[in-house]
């Protein structure tokens, strides 16, 4: 039972991303269906259309209303093109902030560093923001998103935050120098696990000080927990065909299993750039009747399928250009349904996989070892039952989206010049944390 909501009238919040809606972020949804239950006002802008051709159920539930900072024509026309925006269009947008945004033309100054595109649509947020009375702006991931967001928020006179996850912070082309600016200027700057808090702090030094670890949380009413007891012995993958999923090490490993004798089936769902060669591997490995590539699926069936799978492999690896993830959903939602899981030890999943407690964990990028800990789930059932027993309470104690979309409100309110308008009341102290 949740906490009664407090009067939150009059402070209203712009979440800014890069793309919505998209298929696998599925986090930024689910936080945001989190503050709209509690009563918080959203207001959703995206820099850009998707691009995906499946999305989410769940994203039908969002009341949000959306706009597109690339588009201002009514049929929904994008205007921003590989030449960028047009040049009569960005000035009479400047033109028109000029005539309702105090000091429009001094603020817009400390907007050099970025480009010519971020600028205009930061300028056309803050127009929103001034409009629709938006007390404080909010950015997921620390790249262009967050760009757009701490302009707007300067020119509009208001405060932004932002969520650092993992592309954007490790990656080979993360500016250092913006990264910084963004960290000094966000009223609040979240990140999604303890590892993600020191690489900041120790690379950022001061500018992170103040960078706040936010679990991404789960409606755990949506994923009840499935006794793993007389399951078939099916390894389950989920995730986008990129380097960083180790998806190939996972494939190597399915190659040993069959090898030493053991009866399993593999599935692997999703979908990217990787998926031709992911083929090509299966087959030339001689595996075209144990491993199955099932393309991207629905929630309700990704759901259904770790209900019915004995392991959940998340094989993450860095990939050369420094990418990696910080804490793949689907791991926690295999973890909150009771599907034993394997992972390796790359950024923040050691601190949910805790080996020999909640999952095993495993070296990156070694297929034998990965093998060896999916052999040891599947032969010693009630040890794995143990695991995941353990996996579910430490979801409950961490992961609940309403508790940790409460923190997040908090944050936002702190740094918020209209604080006072919002009071936030946390739950609880989970009692059965580990």
């Amino acid at each position: 039972m949740f906490a009664e909501q407090q009067d939150t009238e009059g402070f209203r919040v712009g979440y800014v991303v890069k793309r919505y809606p998209r298929f696998s972020e599925t986090f930024i949804v689910n936080e945001i269906l989190a503050h709209e239950a509690a009563g918080q006002e959203i207001e959703i802008f995206s820099l850009r259309a998707p691009s995906d051709t499946h999305f989410q159920d769940r994203i039908s539930l969002v009341r949000a209303p959306l706009t597109y900072l690339d588009r201002t024509s009514p049929d929904g026309g994008n205007v921003i093109q590989s030449g960028g925006v047009r040049t009569a269009l960005f000035w009479s947008t400047l033109q028109e902030a000029a005539l309702i945004l105090p000091d429009f033309w001094s603020r817009l100054g400390d907007a050099e560093w970025a480009g010519g595109d971020e600028v205009w649509q930061a300028v056309r947020l803050a127009i929103a923001v001034h409009r629709r009375r938006i007390s404080h702006l909010h950015a997921h991931f620390a790249t262009s998103a967050a760009t757009v967001a701490s302009i707007a928020a300067r020119l509009a006179g208001i405060t932004w935050s932002m969520t650092g996850h993992a592309k954007d912070l490790f990656h080979e082309d993360v500016d250092a120098e913006q990264l910084t600016h963004k960290l000094r200027t966000a009223s609040s700057v979240v990140t999604v696990s303890e590892f993600n808090v020191r690489y900041l702090q120790e690379t950022y030094g001061r500018a992170a000080s103040s960078v706040t670890r936010v679990y991404n949380g789960l409606d755990l009413d949506s994923y009840r927990f499935c006794p793993a007891e007389n399951r078939k012995p099916v390894v389950l993958a989920v995730g986008r065909f990129v380097r960083k999923k180790g998806f190939d090490v996972l494939v190597s490993a399915c190659r040993l299993l069959a090898d030493q004798g053991v009866s399993f089936q593999c599935q692997l769902i999703g979908g990217g750039q990787l998926e031709s060669a992911l083929r090509a591997q299966i087959e030339e490995l001689g595996l075209q009747s144990v491993v199955e590539l099932r393309g991207p699926r629905p929630q309700r069936e990704v759901i259904e399928s770790l209900c019915q799978a004995s392991v959940f492999a998340a094989p993450c690896v860095i990939s050369d250009d420094g990418d990696r993830d910080g804490l793949p959903t689907v791991l926690l939602e295999a973890m909150a349904l009771g599907t034993p899981c394997v992972s390796t030890d790359v950024t923040g999943i050691p601190e949910i996989v805790l080996h020999g407690r909640t999952g095993l964990i495993v070296p990156q990028n070694d297929a034998a070892a990965l093998a060896g800990a999916i052999r040891e789930i599947l032969a010693e059932r009630s040890r794995s039952a143990e695991l995941a027993g353990n996996a579910r309470k430490l979801i409950e104690a961490e992961f609940d989206v309403h508790r940790n979309a409460a923190r997040i409100r908090e944050l936002f309110c702190k740094g918020a010049k209209a604080a006072a308008a919002c009071e936030t009341v946390l739950e609880p102290e989970y009692e059965g944390a580990m």
